[in-house]
């Protein structure tokens, strides 16, 4: 089993950044794909961005594509998302995933809590 917890969000005006975390215990992750999905209330949960478990490819979703960067510190168990020139359309619970197959868009094996992020115009 992995335990993901996820810290960094906040309310923030449109225009500003905010750094999202995830700490990864229990079973090794470092040698596992990592990610963020988020949910907005009363949407669907969509896909946000993706890394290999070495930190050299990493993956987006068009919505966010150019303001978001994912990054990763294995020897930490910890990924990242910068978020950067939020909308307020980014407003939403962001999950951290765990790939243990390495596609961003397979099946996710384990699912944070969440943390909410809301961007205010």
């Amino acid at each position: 089993q992995v335990q993901l917890v996820e810290s960094g969000g906040g309310s923030v005006q449109a225009g500003e950044s905010l750094r999202l975390s995830c700490a990864a215990s229990g079973r090794t992750v470092s040698s596992s794909a990592m990610g963020w999905f988020r949910q907005a209330a009363g949407k669907e949960r969509e896909y946000v961005s993706g890394i290999n478990w070495s930190g050299s490819s990493a993956d987006y979703s068009d919505s966010v594509k150019g303001r978001f960067t994912i990054s990763r510190d294995n020897a930490k168990n910890t990924v990242y998302l910068q978020m950067n020139s939020l909308k307020p359309e980014d407003t939403a619970d962001y999950y951290c995933v765990v790939w243990y197959s390495g596609s961003y868009h397979g099946p996710v094996d384990f699912w944070g809590q969440g943390t909410q992020v809301t961007v205010s115009s």
